[in-house]
């Protein structure tokens, strides 16, 4: 027997369940609908407490689909992939759709946000999604359009294009004057601020004084930060050193909010630190990539704003 209207779950739950299964990770898919992760996990509940029954089990990298859950996903995913195509279809094509970018949250929070706005002025007519991730997304099964992604050049896909290289400065806060760094009681007393990324060894200290002679140097202490964004801030707020980017901290360079320090003299320059390019650092670099060989207008538009401020930022 059919069960009444009333009885079937709410819509904003069965959508919810969808999202994560397609995914098989909440966190995916709280992005995917624009939500918390916390708001997603309520609507997961929210579904298994009408239904009865357990629908995902938590593992320790995703979820997992029970036999419930299999069973609903089965019979929902199709009818509600038909209520997508629908819902775009009644609205003529008139809607517009988002360009979706995606990069890591250094990049989003230090150079895309800060110019972001002259793009929306410029292109009142493009709707933008940003999608600040550090892990590595598929463009197409995320639908995203563009993607800035740090990496050799023989890691990126044909057609990428370069935004800037990888050019590595030591910086501080502006109030340092006239600091012998390169004297071992003056460095002994620094605090150096590292961005947690073993991967890519001359973005810490340890690789960084050695290639410039001074791994003789020992600091105060060492204070490692996950997301380089928060490193760059507890640098301007003159926690300690830091290994800059220079095309990421360029900005706060030119505002005066942080120095470029040179570790041969020890002292503030305009000019690049000491050994500030490793060979390894050199190889890699920000590329722009585009999902379709045949991007829409909107995400045209975007790209080539995302090159000419690449451009403009290395004048």
């Amino acid at each position: 027997m059919t069960a009444p209207l009333y009885r079937l779950p709410p819509m904003d739950a069965l959508r919810g369940f969808v999202a994560v299964a397609r995914r098989m990770s909440i966190t995916v898919a709280a992005e995917d609908l624009h939500l918390t992760q916390s708001a997603v996990s309520r609507q997961i509940q929210t579904l298994e407490a009408r239904l009865g029954c357990k629908l995902l089990v938590r593992e320790y990298r995703g979820v997992r689909l029970t036999e419930a859950g299999r069973r609903l996903f089965q019979s929902v995913d199709p009818m509600m992939r038909e209520l997508q195509e629908l819902v775009e279809t009644l609205g003529g094509g008139e809607q517009r759709k988002p360009v979706t970018i995606t990069a890591s949250m250094g990049v989003v929070g230090l150079w895309l946000l800060p110019r972001l706005g002259d793009f929306i002025t410029r292109h009142p007519e493009v709707d933008v999604r940003v999608a600040a991730n550090n892990r590595v997304v598929d463009l197409d099964t995320e639908g995203v359009d563009l993607a800035i992604r740090y990496c050799a050049r023989s890691a990126a896909p044909e057609g990428a294009i370069k935004l800037f290289g990888d050019e590595i400065i030591v910086v501080g806060h502006p109030d340092w004057r006239d600091v012998a760094l390169n004297r071992p009681e003056v460095f002994a007393r620094q605090v150096l601020l590292e961005f947690d990324d073993p991967d890519h060894p001359w973005l810490q200290w340890s690789s960084h004084l050695g290639s410039a002679g001074l791994n003789h140097l020992r600091p105060a202490r060492l204070v490692r930060f996950n997301q380089y964004d928060q490193l760059i801030q507890a640098t301007v707020n003159g926690q300690g050193l830091a290994l800059g980017r220079r095309a990421l901290v360029a900005d706060l360079i030119r505002e005066g909010r942080l120095q470029v320090f040179d570790l041969g003299k020890g002292e503030p320059s305009g000019l690049p630190s000491r050994s500030s390019s490793s060979p390894s650092s050199k190889k890699y670099a920000h590329w722009l990539i585009q999902a379709s060989p045949s991007p829409s207008i909107s995400v045209r538009a975007l790209a080539e704003w995302l090159v000419s401020q690449a451009a403009s930022s290395h004048e």
